[in-house]
């Protein structure tokens, strides 16, 4: 699976206005509910708090990852955001975060989830990526970097 097709533009969140790791949970997963018409909201708030609580997915300088995993969704869901101000994220660097992917899997699909994750490692090592991202101001826009940095690494699969 494609990072492009787990943060599809309408579930890519611009201008967050969250100003700390659980006001960004809940906008992020509001805005997944949204665009998805579900009720999950508490189902998947509670696996992002009960990953959060284990360690920091604030992993990088200004990126969080914040995942987890539950039975309340039947295929793997991504949801971006990103904040032009900061949020305290209780990183493991102490920083500000800036861009949250917010990985959610059904509890049978560990594969698929490490999958993900790997590859979204692959992008983050990118200095190119985060900055180009993290300058977008449209979900259009940040899903073709996603793109723009995905597509050469399809040809290392």
């Amino acid at each position: 699976m494609f990072l492009h097709e787990v943060f599809p533009p309408e579930l890519i969140k611009v201008n967050m206005e969250a100003e700390d790791k659980d006001e960004a949970f809940e906008e992020l997963v509001d805005h997944l509910c949204q665009v998805e018409h579900s009720g999950i909201r508490e189902e998947v708030l509670g696996a992002l708090r009960e990953r959060e609580a284990k360690m920091s997915t604030g992993i990088h300088k200004g990126i969080a990852i914040p995942h987890g995993k539950t039975n309340a969704l039947d295929d793997i869901k991504g949801v971006l955001g990103i904040s032009k101000k900061g949020i305290d994220y209780d990183a493991l660097d102490g920083e500000p975060v800036y861009l949250l992917f917010t990985i959610l899997t059904p509890e049978r699909d560990s594969e698929q989830h490490l999958h993900v994750l790997k590859r979204l490692v692959g992008l983050l090592n990118n200095p190119d990526f985060y900055n180009e991202l993290a300058a977008q101001n449209d979900s259009q826009g940040a899903h073709r970097i996603i793109k723009k940095y995905e597509d050469p690494l399809t040809a290392l699969d």
